[in-house]
């Protein structure tokens, strides 16, 4: 994009006005290579800093060239310090950051210099991009000064924006949280700026007399160095959303968050076709719905939804599973995803630990149970209401969802209550989960599942984390124990990474509103390992560990040991290559299936098997990863082949193809399953985009395809054209076939 003569004099006057020091910040500049000089210090000891925000009179002009006369009077934020890939280290070019408001918005201008601005990387236009590969800049509101949560915006020097609601101190991340932001950038000779206007009725605080305080944290990614950089120092671990080693921002008088009222009514008109289709379902369909969202308070969001529909929601990735448990698919529909950090429970895994455990062992609350069979056919929903926030020094969410009576299933009710109680660097909650049938089930009587949990989050040190659980579950006739419980401990610093954990689950735990991959077990698991950084130019840190998983049932026989041993290597420009040996035992009372009806028996089970991964940098044209494992199988061998490869020729157009294939023996014969994908996306401009997933299942046979054009023709507010098929390929027809168009409109009161 070519400057005005009026975008480079104001970055001018942008960057020569007066920059006072802001805390401790390291001191230096960059040479002509762009390699940083002058004297590390210590992120961890460092100050936090604060930032002043300056009042205006009249409200700016969003285009990207920082012309207005607010800007000259609003104090700057300079001196950024690099995380990655030299901690301590000033950033290897400037960047320069103002804030100022008024009654309605906060607004942000920033000028982002870079000696090569040719060099700029930008991986996509679309809306939520993938920060990683590309040039950024970002920043963080914690909006009540709990140093836990937040709202998070991320920009591209083309004007993609990432908005991103955080949770719990960097635990969890809602990407589907979207508010009505106004973006600009300007890339010229001396690098990029960005001006964005965030609405004060999109943020949630409490109205207060005086002086707001709000944390910030400011981020710059410079891509093809790998570097990222912070106005308020962070170690190489720590990310943007690491809200208790954030700064403050101090300025804000007289403002309040406004009514945020709004409604979001939907069209919809499909036509569906297949065999795999009943009668009623095919033909041409039309239906209509609305989601409201409400602000009850300053501090409380209320989302109500009629009708609600997922229709616009890409395909779920085929998977092949070759164990005994079943598989975890990810919740995508948005109106879930939204806020889903406020619900989450259970085996949450923790950022720069490992934790040997994550939500796809067991979560309390899995929202594909609403509205979706184990298939992934949906069920229509009624409608429902969600309620999240803060109120009373509490973070609380209820939901409520009614699902339809389908094919003589009964309707259901579905109610999830969650609270948490912040305790300075810690926390303590409880959720209550309700699932129950609204009319008769098969044997005349309403059937209902319930599960109740308390948890905590207690760190008595910057790098000892405790979480334990406990949780328990209730339904008719239940038979066995119904506890599940949790105690994990880990300790994470800049050397070493060691946590162990000890797990309960009982025989008859049935969360029917979320997801246990394994019952009737009693699992300890420790692990060590470090992650120096070795001093060559080229590697950013190296990470040997040793792991240790030891699985007994509820009558303390041995079913499953792991004995790991593995070796990963970080480069500065994000590429990382991973060694991993395993040591295996396996006992099955009962046989089980994998892939194409082969059968493994019952019987103890002793193998062994390597793997050895790369991933390629994502900030490079072409990227990907490639993954190769070799060992035994139970009774038999398996070889796994796996990988992906990136093409980004412009930030208007990517081509990601994946596939996986394993070759497994057998005493009862061999046999192969593979997974093969392709995804194709173009962006036109920031608010048009097209996208294309063809997926292969060879162990069903069957190929399914998800064609999506979306325009965003005014904030919020969507234009959806979505192809959906699902088609036998040894039969040679469709098993499922759907044509949608689907157009939504956001209005603001």
């Amino acid at each position: 994009m070519t400057p005005t003569l009026g975008a480079i004099l104001a970055v001018g006057a942008f960057a020569l006005a007066p920059a006072p020091i802001l805390g401790l910040q390291a001191a230096g500049n960059a040479d002509p290579s762009g390699q940083a000089q002058g004297t590390p210090i210590d992120v961890e000891r460092a100050p936090r800093p604060t930032a002043q925000i300056s009042r205006i009179a009249e409200a700016m002009v969003v285009d990207g060239q920082l012309d207005e006369a607010g800007w000259s009077g609003a104090t700057p934020l300079t001196g950024f310090v690099q995380s990655r890939p030299d901690a301590g280290m000033p950033a290897s070019e400037r960047t320069i950051v103002r804030f100022t408001y008024d009654d309605d918005t906060i607004y942000l201008g920033a000028i982002c210099f870079d000696s090569d601005p040719s060099r700029l990387v930008v991986s996509s236009l679309k809306q939520d991009f993938s920060s990683g590969s590309s040039d950024v800049l970002g920043i963080t509101l914690d909006t009540y000064l709990d140093r836990r949560n937040g709202f998070m915006f991320l920009v591209n020097p083309q004007g993609a924006l990432k908005d991103v609601q955080i949770f719990d101190d960097s635990r969890s991340e809602d990407q589907e949280w979207e508010g009505p932001i106004r973006v600009a950038t300007v890339v010229h000779d001396s690098g990029w700026t960005v001006e964005m206007a965030i609405p004060l009725s999109t943020l949630r605080f409490a109205p207060k007399e005086g002086e707001q305080i709000w944390g910030l944290q400011v981020m710059r990614r410079i891509r093809r160095r790998g570097e990222d950089a912070f106005w308020a120092p962070l170690d190489r671990r720590n990310q943007i959303h690491k809200m208790s080693k954030a700064g403050t921002l101090h300025g804000l008088r007289d403002i309040e968050p406004g009514r945020n009222l709004r409604v979001k009514p939907y069209a919809l008109l499909d036509n569906a076709r297949g065999v795999g289709l009943s009668t009623e379902d095919r033909g041409t369909n039309g239906d209509f719905g609305v989601d409201v969202k409400f602000g009850v308070t300053p501090g409380l969001a209320l989302d109500l939804t009629y009708r609600t529909d997922f229709a616009q929601i890409e395909v779920d990735r085929e998977q092949v599973n070759l164990t005994r448990f079943p598989l975890f698919f990810p919740e995508k529909r948005d109106f879930f995803v939204e806020n889903s950090g406020t619900f989450a429970f259970g085996d949450q895994s923790e950022r720069s630990y490992r934790t040997g455990v994550s939500l796809r062992d067991l979560t309390l609350f899995h929202s594909r149970r609403i509205g979706l069979r184990g298939s992934g056919e949906p069920i229509p929903i009624v409608g429902g209401g969600r309620l999240t926030g803060r109120a009373g020094g509490f973070e609380l969410g209820l939901l409520n969802m009614q699902t339809e009576s389908v094919d003589g299933t009964p309707g259901e009710n579905f109610t999830v209550l969650r609270a948490r109680r912040s305790l300075g660097s810690s926390d303590m909650g409880a959720i209550l989960i309700n699932r129950e049938a609204t009319g008769a089930d098969v044997d005349g009587h309403p059937g209902f599942n319930r599960s109740y949990g308390i948890d905590a989050n207690i760190r008595p040190h910057r790098s000892l984390l405790i979480a334990p659980y406990l949780a328990v579950t209730s339904s008719p006739n239940a038979d066995g124990n119904e506890v599940a419980a949790r105690m994990w401990v880990g300790w994470r610093d800049r050397t070493w990474d060691a946590s162990a954990l000890f797990r309960h689950i009982g025989d008859a735990f049935n969360p029917t509103v979320g997801f246990v991959r394994r019952r009737d077990i009693r699992q300890s698991y420790a692990t060590v390992g470090v992650h120096p950084s070795p001093g060559m130019r080229a590697i950013q840190e190296v990470n040997p560990y040793l792991e240790l998983d030891h699985i007994t049932d509820l009558d303390a026989r041995l079913v499953t040991r792991r004995r790991t041993a593995g070796f990963d290597v970080t480069f500065v420009d994000g590429g990382r290559l991973g060694l991993k040996y395993d040591d295996r035992f396996e006992l099955l009372d009962l046989p089980f299936n994998v892939a194409t009806g082969r059968v493994i028996p019952v019987g103890a089970y002793e193998f062994q098997e390597g793997s050895l991964s790369y991933s390629a940098s994502p900030g490079r044209a072409v990227s990907g990863s490639v993954a190769v494992s070799a060992g035994d199988f139970f009774s038999g061998s398996k070889t796994t082949l796996s990988g992906s490869v990136l093409w980004r020729p412009s930030y208007h157009f990517a081509l990601d193809v994946s596939a996986s294939h394993n070759d497994i023996s057998l005493p009862d014969g061999a046999f192969s399953a593979d997974v093969v994908g392709a995804r194709a996306e173009y962006g036109f401009s920031t608010k048009l985009f097209a996208s294309a997933f063809v997926q292969y299942n060879a162990a069903a046979d069957q190929w399914v395809t998800n064609v999506r054009l979306n325009y965003l023709h005014s904030p919020l507010s969507d234009l959806f054209l979505v192809y959906t098929e699902r088609r036998d390929s040894a039969a040679g027809e469709s098993i499922e076939r759907v044509l949608t168009a689907k157009l939504s409109k956001s209005i603001g009161f």
